[in-house]
């Protein structure tokens, strides 16, 4: 397997770029500000490495900002708009340490995060939720008008379908192929793999997220897809520790509370995060979700708890990677603590890098504040500011940090990867029950049948290749499309119809 140290000068340089690919010229911000350029340590002839030099000369507010990581969307932004200024003030003005980045097409996507990059005075870490697949935010675009599909990254079947399927080799090559098309656009952090045991078959939250309810099943997936990411220069990051599988509560909304003690989680929760920390996951997410067995039976958030952060995870578990809380904006913590409180409160717990804080001049505020009361200490501070650079060196960003946009149109959705995503999804059907031998369909081209497509209002996609292919065998085919709003009286009348229906 090949590391991250090994694949950092090729990988760094952009997809398709070998280690002989030229070093890039100065960053832009050290053109336009050689003293502040010479006080990071960007030009000491030293020995020393980049992330140290970087780290000496920064201000406590510098170092606050890296610790930083808001989010943007991948929608085209021009320069002069509200959208585009708001983000690069945080770049450039607050020096943000990194971006979240939300759902865009993936040539837009690249475009942005050059332009990002080339705003910000020290090199940002890029990250984005690809649970599965780069698709899982870079692709499904429709233009509503004439109901075309824009087309973007590729998208793979839900992890729960690669739990059915239950190979590992599918399992890797979904987090190389991720790792792949994420490098493309410009993601080095894909939060991937889910990690939770879906052991609580309500839960709202995770559900299909998951490899499945087995523990060990969702080890052994999670661990070779977190060894496909990182051997083609990701960096995984397994989620959500210790464990949102057995709630009932979706924790953007409010604060689920496990109601298990330590037996129960090293039994269940914590064997697939052991196995990837084994595998040398680099980077893990925690969730706002509270464990009162492991909190002194306060219900205390995940995030917020140094008994969670600092001691299961880094003293029992021996994680030493780099640790993003979840959204700092979902309601479990939003509602609950003030933003400044929440965002201090992670930091004291273990946390390295504050994810979507809703108010980024506040967050920063906030540890600037606590350090100069004693609150925090700045060795603490630099701690985490030093694993986030050292992390952005090893990656080769202080080299490099654009990629090549002439690459993503060669790498990000190609036939290959599109062939082997519809391979998983062939492979992960399961008849689960089979009333009346309906299956295998028979095609009889004279059948009368009903398809009736249960989505999201939003949805636009919901049932569309599917009711395609089942058209094809059965010319008769009615469609229909409910959702959660839908009349009453729309169900009555479906019911008729499935009645009269083969």
């Amino acid at each position: 397997a090949l590391s991250l140290a090994a694949l950092a000068a090729s990988l760094s340089c952009g997809p398709g770029a070998g280690p002989s690919a030229s070093p890039a010229p100065d960053a832009p911000a050290e053109r336009a500000d050689p003293a502040r350029a010479a006080r990071a340590g960007l030009r000491t002839p030293t020995d020393r490495p980049w992330a140290e030099r970087v780290l000496d000369g920064l201000t406590l507010r510098e170092k606050a900002a890296q610790l930083m990581m808001p989010f943007v969307l991948g929608t085209f932004s021009p320069e002069g708009s509200d959208a585009h200024d708001r983000i690069v003030r945080w770049v450039r003005d607050e020096g943000v340490g990194g971006v979240i980045m939300s759902v865009g097409s993936p040539t837009e996507v690249a475009a942005k995060l050059n332009d990002l990059q080339e705003h910000a005075a020290l090199p940002l870490l890029v990250a984005a939720d690809l649970e599965n697949g780069a698709g899982f935010r870079f692709a499904g675009a429709v233009h509503t008008p004439t109901n075309i599909v824009l087309g973007g990254a590729t998208t793979f079947p839900s992890l729960m379908a690669f739990g059915a399927a239950g190979d590992e080799t599918l399992a890797y090559e979904m987090g190389r192929i991720t790792a792949v098309e994420a490098r493309a656009v410009g993601v080095h952090v894909p939060f991937a793999p889910v990690l939770d045991v879906n052991n609580n078959p309500d839960n709202p939250i995770i559900n299909i997220r998951s490899f499945g309810q087995e523990p060990a099943r969702v080890a052994r997936l999670g661990a070779a897809f977190v060894r496909g990411l990182q051997d083609y220069g990701a960096v995984a990051t397994g989620k959500h520790f210790p464990g949102h599988g057995d709630t009932e509560t979706d924790s953007h909304l409010a604060l689920p509370v496990i109601h298990a003690d330590r037996a129960r989680l090293e039994a269940v929760e914590l064997v697939p995060f052991r196995a990837a920390i084994d595998a040398g996951m680099r980077a893990l997410m925690t969730a706002h979700i509270a464990v009162p067995a492991l909190t002194g039976g306060e219900p205390v958030p995940a995030t917020l708890a140094p008994e969670i952060i600092d001691g299961l995870l880094r003293r029992d578990l021996g994680f030493d990677g780099l640790v993003f809380t979840d959204a700092m904006d979902m309601a479990a913590i939003d509602r609950l603590y003030g933003r400044d409180e929440a965002t201090v409160r992670a930091l004291e717990a273990g946390a390295d890098v504050i994810l979507m804080p809703p108010d980024v001049p506040a967050a920063i505020d906030a540890v600037v504040n606590a350090v100069e009361s004693g609150r925090l200490s700045e060795a603490r501070v630099d701690r985490s500011v030093l694993k986030l650079l050292s992390l952005k060196q090893e990656l080769g960003l202080h080299v490099r940090r654009t990629v090549d946009l002439d690459q993503v149109t060669r790498v990000v959705g190609v036939p290959e990867h599109t062939q082997f995503a519809e391979t998983v999804a062939e492979r992960s059907i399961t008849i689960v029950r089979n009333g009346r031998d309906l299956l295998p369909l028979l095609g009889t081209r004279s059948a009368r049948v009903l398809s009736v497509t249960y989505r999201g209002r939003n949805d636009l996609l919901a049932g569309r290749y599917f009711n395609a292919r089942l058209r094809a065998t059965y010319p008769r085919l009615i469609t229909a499309a409910v959702d959660a709003d839908t009349n009453p009286a729309v169900f009555e009348g479906l019911t008729r119809e499935a009645g009269r229906s083969d």
